[in-house]
Parts: C-alpha cells; structure tokens; sequence
C-alpha cells in the first residue's frame, strides 16, 4: 500500500511538473493570469505530492517493510532507529527523493514570496524550477525509483553504510548540503527567468539575492560539517583531503563567493551583467556536476554513493543547460551593456574584480584537477592520481591573495580613494599584521604560508573588526547611546554590511586555523602494552586496558587511556573500533581533547585479542578548534546579511542598490579625513 501511495505521488508530480512548465512559459508568452496560477497551484502540489513519498519512505524504513527497494537496501532491523530514519539520504535513491523534496520546498517558497511580482519574471523562474524538479522526478520513476518491488521480501537487510551511522554529524551533514546544492536551484531560476523576460536590470539581483545568501549559509556550514565529520570519524586526524566529492561541494561555493561580493558591483554602478549571470549560472551546473560525480561512481570517495545507471541522464542535462544558457546569454548580449565603469585602481569595485579574479582561478583549478584523472583514463585508458602536493601547490598562492583582499577591500570606498585614506584606514592594520608576524616567528612558526596566513589574517581581522567599532563610536557620537546598544542598532541599521563583515570574520578565523594546524601538526604513533605510555608535545598518554562490548548494530573495541601533562592526569580519552556486520574493515571513533590553544587527537589503529596491549596514534594540532568556530560565525554572519532592513535607494544608471545613509556618510566622513 505505502509503495503504491508513494509511487503514485512521484508519478503525479512529475506530470504536475511538465505541465506547470508549460503553464509558466505559455502564462509568460500569452499574459494570461489563469495559466499562471495553475502553475503556481502546481508547484505547491509538487511539494505536497513530494512531502507525502518522503514519509511515506520514512515509515517503510522505521516499520521494515523490505519489499520496497530502498527499504531492502538500507534497512536493517539492528540498526537503532534514529540511524533507520536518517537513512532516507544514506544511499542513491533515498537522496534523488530528499533532494526532490528539498527543490520542491524551495520552489514553492519562492513562488509564495515573489508571486504577482516583476512581471513575467517570475513566471519564466517558475517555468525554470519546475523544470528541473521534473528531470529529478523522472529520475525518481526511472532509474532511480526506491519504491519498486522486491519479491521476495528479504527478512532483513545490510543496514546504511557503516561510516554513515557511526556519528551524529551525519544526520546535519547532508541536509545542510541538499539545502545549500538545491537552493542554488533559485537564483538560476530568476538569472533564466530575467534573460527570457528581457527584465535585466539589477531587480533580479534584488528579488533573489536572500535566496543565495540563504544558500551560500548552507552550503558553507555544510562544507565545515563536512570537514568536522572527516576529522572525528575517519580517524586520520585531518578534515580535507581534496577528495573529488570534497572538491564537487566547494567548487559552487567558490563561484557563489564570487557572485555575492561582484553583483554589489552590478548594483552600485551597472557593470557586470554578464559576468554576474555567468557566475551564477556556472554555481547552479557546478551543484549539478557535484552531484554526478557522487552519484554516478565514477569517483573513488568515502563521500560517494555506489556505482549508479544515473550518470548518463546527469550527463546529458548538464549539457541541455549549459547550451541553453549560453544561448540565451548570447541571445540577449544586445541588453547586457554596463553603464559604469572603473574610476581608479584604488577602489572597492576593483579589489571585488581582483576578488572575483582570484576566485574563478581558484575554481578552475580545483575543477581541472578533480576531471583531469576522469578525462585521462576515458581517453588513454590510464589511471592518473591528483592528490593534495597538487592542489596545495597551485591554490596556495591563490588563497594568500584572497586573504589579503578580505582586509583590503572592506576598507576602500567606491570610485575613487581620497589623497590620506589608505593611511588613515591601514596604519593600524599593518601594525597588528606586523605584530602577528613577530610573534609566529618568535612561537617558532617557519612555514612561508602559514606566516602569510596568520600576518594576513591578523590584517584582515583587524580591518574587519575596525569596521565595527568605527561604526559604533560614529553612531555613540551622534546618538549619544551607550556602546552596546549603539553597536546592535548599527547592525541592525545595515544587516547586509555588518553580517558580510561577520562572514569575513569568520573565514579569517577559519583560514588561521587550517594554516596553524598544518603547518604545527605533530603526530606519533606507538604500541603499548597496559601502564605504558608515550609522550608528545608535553603530553603522556598512558594505556590503562583494553575492553570490548556488543551494541545492537556493532561490536566495539576500546582502549582507555589517561592523559597526563607534567606528571599530573588532567582527563581520559577512550579510542574506539567499531565492527559492523556488514563491512569488512573497522571503522574508528578517535578520541579528542579539544582546547582553544590546540586538540590531542588518539586513534587506536590495532590491538591484541587478549586485550595485551594496543597500538595506539596520537596527533597535537594547534588552533584546529577554531575552524569550527570560523565555520558557525560564517554561517551566522550570512544569516545577519540576509535579514530584512529599510534603506533608502541609490540609482546609478539602470541599477539600483539599497544603501545605508549613516553608513554612506561615515564612509564619506572616514575618506574626507
């Protein structure tokens, strides 16, 4: 019964789908308001349609039912029942239906929001988003269908995939990723939407900018769980490896990095139309490739799903969408002129050039050395290995430069920068980075990069920093109010600049953390035998014994061990290994004693079966903490940037951007002095 319900839903939506695209476009072409309401109605069908085969998926996976294929795939009557639910996104078909879930609630929020509004616009966006939920909807009832039958039922199955159900993180992890992957799916939708309506101005920017914040939240915060959850379960002590599905989530983050900092450019001055419909075009196809790369096997990942029969269908529309949009793209050149253009070298608008420069560099970069192996052995038949010598080496200069520009760049006004600016804005700065240097050298710090990394981020954190604090002595000042409040009226006051400026702030702490817990990692590993210990930067780790336990879905092994610095026990750690019955090889839960200075990180690699002694690595690595910290305060800046606030506008030319008048006049005040 829950297989046919839920088939038919899926069946249901995709023909709601097709013919709320040809609604859309015909409503659009003919304006006809009735044609467009029923495209409206179907998109909220479509996610009530797709609501109903999530659950409907839910209760086969909680109650057992392995006659649905999905079921039989994952399912398992040992593994505990939070881990049965979260294994609706665990395996390729389970994720093609949550990511159809996912656009349809997407797609239906932005129509609600923006419905009756920018004329044609959005009915040509609706027609864009409805049809991409129908080529994920035709994968659903083809190759990807997790309802089909399976005769007979098997009485149990496998379960999800160990490395899935032996942390937490995964049940954040990849719902945060779906919700920054799909949520690209709207600003592509209004940039094909203002092309096809010749509504080019920068009010597509405007009606849609939220939404790629909003994403660009996810997908950061999903990246940094990513990262988190490699350190605390693969236990190699590290959080990017330049894994080909690491690099998939990253590279649309890079390019929506780019649009977010370029199209303030298009709506201050008028310049960058085509440059930003590029981009965002290029964010949208590179979700779409990152999903193909994890869900077509082509790809050796611990990230990736197993080999799937999707690969062909996403080939194909990726190429569909590319020609389209560059097509239209050329179609509509004629009314991509810019109206502005560079006053001075010495500008914002430039530094956001030299921003976005750097970040599509960046992005083809990773992209040339995620395909190169994939192109190599299609082509010569040979395997050939990118690792990370690679990517380290060409991306390292190229992050260096980003970071001196998120101090840069916030600090310079548009157009122009008045005789005395530069001065006034960075002598502080430059002092602080001066400081941070001395003071890596005198710590013992030698790396090249991770000396550039911390004098940079010392001068970027102390431009963005600087920011708030001007700002709240300028409104103290003028409003006489008390420095806490004057401080949450001025964000308040301008949201988008103050949570960019948050943002900042956090990838600076999160970039000092990469660059000092690489270049400072120090690692030992040893076997022990019971009261035996080994030392590592100041600390003695010390193995008590060895137990083992049955857990309904595994078998652990753990090793307890005391920690001691300076002869005095100051915590336990318990390194574990988990069997479970369906995987060859253990799967580890290190053991991490996080501090702000540094993490002591243990994995037990090996041990005796008398439980006579166990072999045991340890790893110290300073300020790694702080990456998820960064990690959490770029999510919540971009959260702040995406709160609702009144401004006067400001048109220049065609284009249009939202201002804050007390900011404007500091600025200008600042530049005057």
């Amino acid at each position: 019964m829950i297989r046919t319900l839920a088939g038919a839903a899926i069946v249901a939506a995709l023909i709601s789908a097709v013919l709320g695209t040809l609604a859309a476009v015909a409503g659009a072409r003919l304006r006809r308001t009735t044609l467009v309401r029923a495209a409206e109605r179907a998109v909220f069908a479509n996610f009530w349609l797709m609501t109903l085969a999530n659950l409907a998926m839910v209760y086969a996976l909680v109650t057992h039912d392995f006659s649905v294929s999905y079921v039989a795939q994952v399912g398992s009557r040992s593994t505990p029942l939070f881990f049965t639910i979260i294994s609706l996104w665990s395996a390729l078909e389970g994720s093609i239906l949550f990511w159809g879930w996912v656009l349809s609630a997407y797609t239906a929020a932005a129509v609600w929001l923006h419905r009756g509004r920018l004329g044609t616009l959005v009915p040509y966006a609706t027609a864009t988003m409805l049809a991409v939920a129908a080529f994920f909807f035709i994968l659903l009832v083809g190759p990807a269908n997790p309802f089909a039958l399976v005769s007979p039922a098997p009485l149990d199955g496998p379960g999800p995939n160990p490395l899935l159900q032996n942390h937490i993180l995964m049940a954040i992890h990849p719902p945060f990723l779906y919700l920054g992957y799909v949520g690209m799916t709207v600003p592509f939708a209004f940039a094909i939407g203002a092309l096809l309506s010749g509504r080019l101005d920068a009010e597509w920017i405007r009606a849609t900018r939220r939404w790629t914040v909003v994403a660009w939240a996810f997908l950061s915060l999903a990246i940094m769980l990513g990262m988190w959850w490699s350190y605390e379960v693969l236990g190699w002590g590290g959080y990017w490896a330049w894994d080909p599905v690491e690099n998939a989530s990253f590279m649309p983050w890079l390019t929506a990095t780019a649009f977010l900092h370029s199209v303030m450019v298009e709506e201050r001055r008028g310049m960058l139309k085509v440059w930003n419909l590029s981009l965002i075009i290029a964010t949208f196809l590179l979700t779409i490739l990152g999903t193909f790369l994890t869900r077509s096997g082509i790809v050796s990942s611990v990230h990736a799903f197993s080999e799937g029969p999707i690969g062909m269908y996403f080939l194909v529309f990726i190429v569909l969408v590319t020609v389209f949009s560059v097509a239209l793209l050329a179609g509509r050149s004629s009314l991509l002129g810019g109206e502005g253009r560079l006053d001075s070298p010495v500008s914002r608008e430039t530094a956001f050039l030299v921003n976005n420069l750097l970040l599509t560099a960046f992005t083809f970069t990773v992209l040339l050395g995620t395909l190169f192996p994939l192109v190599a052995e299609a082509f010569r038949g040979v395997k050939v290995s990118v690792g990370a010598p690679f990517f380290n080496r060409m991306t390292l200069p190229l992050i260096m430069g980003l970071l001196f520009l998120v101090g840069v760049g916030p600090a310079l006004p548009w157009r122009r920068t008045p005789p005395g600016h530069l001065r006034e804005r960075f002598l502080l700065p430059l002092v602080v980075a001066l400081a941070v240097l001395g003071l890596s050298l005198a710590l013992g710090s030698r790396d090249p990069y991770a000396l550039l990394a911390f004098t940079f981020g010392g001068f970027a954190l102390s431009v963005n920093l600087g920011e708030f604090v001007f700002g709240t002595r300028a409104r103290m000042r003028a409003q006489g109010e008390a420095a806490p409040l004057a401080l949450v009226r001025l964000v308040r006051s301008n949201s988008r600049r103050y949570g960019g400026f948050t943002a900042h702030i956090g990838v600076l702490l999160l970039a000092i953390g990469v660059a000092a817990s690489s270049a400072g990692r120090v690692e030992r590993q040893a076997t022990l035998r019971a009261g035996e210990s080994m030392s590592i930067e100041g600390y003695e780790v010390r193995l008590r014994n060895i137990s083992a336990w049955e857990e309904p879905q595994r078998f652990v092994v753990a090793a307890h061990v005391d920690v001691l610095r300076g002869g005095e026990a100051i915590g336990g750690l318990d390194p574990r290994l988990n069997f479970y019955g369906g995987s060859d090889q253990p799967i580890t839960t290190p053991a991490v004693r996080s501090r702000p200075h540094e993490d002591l990180y243990l994995t037990l690699i090996a041990f005796e079966r008398d439980g006579s002694s166990a072999t045991v690595a340890a790893v110290v690595e300073p300020l790694v903490g702080w990456i998820w910290v960064g990690g959490v305060i770029v999510f919540l800046g971009a959260l702040l940037s995406a709160v609702p606030f009144e401004r006067k506008r400001v048109v220049v030319g065609a284009a249009a951007e939202p201002l804050d008048p007390e900011a404007d006049a500091l600025e200008t005040a600042g530049a005057a002095r």
